[in-house]
């Protein structure tokens, strides 16, 4: 079994790039002076103190009570708002962080260092600004996911499988060979443990079995594939599947209509 692990620039395992690389990230800016009363999830406010705090709420919609959460504190000024809307397989680490990320900025200067560019573009707006808040509010997003996943930021899920050690080296070999053709031995092998207690380990830190999260990794991907206009029998080898029938058997079973259907009307 050879598996090509992506590693980080200090030749480390790098646990995230495989599922931020299927992260779609849609950011629309949101004066500041509107931004009370706007669904804007993320806000940078600055105190009397020249102190700067990063909110961020992952979910999809922000309620009534995120929206106060959010708000600023009586000594606090509104510098950036934004509305970030993630979709793509990768959103799972998105589900996977707390309710809402508040987040002083003199305490992570790796986040700080991002953020002053952010709030250069809003408040010198110069050509091509919009590309480049949309860009900076990427890297925002992925070194939130860093901090929520080196913090332990979450209880369960994603992120915090892939900040156990043994258990994300299991997890990348998921995400970066879909295709492989895996078994519990390989990937507890892959984890450098046993099977009894990878499979325990697993569930406890995920909050799924591994080839139940094998298999989900796979029909998300076999859904964008064919939304992307491949074929069914393409789709079924790439995402490890004996064959096209077991293919469609496994996906009308998670999604409740055969892939057939689902590429007809991608295309």
């Amino acid at each position: 079994m050879s598996v090509p692990y992506r590693t980080s620039f200090n030749g480390k395992l790098d646990r995230l790039s495989s599922l931020i690389d299927r992260l779609r990230v849609q950011v629309t800016n949101v004066p500041a002076g509107c931004a009370d009363g706007h669904t804007a999830n993320l806000k940078i406010y600055r105190t009397e103190g020249q102190g700067l705090r990063l909110v961020f709420c992952p979910s999809r919609e922000v309620g009534a009570a995120d929206r106060q959460a959010m708000g600023p504190a009586a000594d606090e000024t509104t510098l950036v708002a934004a509305r970030i809307a993630i979709t793509g397989i990768g959103r799972q680490l998105i589900s996977a962080l707390p309710g809402i990320l508040s987040i002083t900025l003199s305490e992570e200067p790796y986040l700080n260092a991002v953020v002053m560019p952010l709030i250069e573009e809003v408040a010198v707006p110069r050509c091509g600004g919009q590309a480049a808040f949309q860009r900076l509010c990427e890297v925002v997003v992925i070194r939130l996911l860093r901090h929520a996943m080196e913090e332990g930021k979450a209880d369960t899920g994603l992120l915090n499988g892939l900040s156990h050690p043994r258990i994300a080296a299991a997890l990348v070999a998921i995400h970066e060979a879909p295709g492989e053709a895996w078994t519990l031995e390989k990937l507890a092998e892959a984890a450098g443990m046993s099977r009894t207690q990878f499979s325990v380990t697993f569930r406890e830190r995920v909050g799924a079995t591994p080839m139940g999260y094998l298999s989900n990794w796979r029909l998300d991907i076999a859904r964008a594939e064919l939304d992307a206009g491949r074929q069914v029998k393409s789709v079924a080898g790439l995402c490890g599947f004996a064959s096209p029938a077991a293919f469609s058997r496994a996906y009308s079973r998670r999604f409740g209509h055969p892939p057939k259907k689902r590429s007809a009307a991608a295309a």
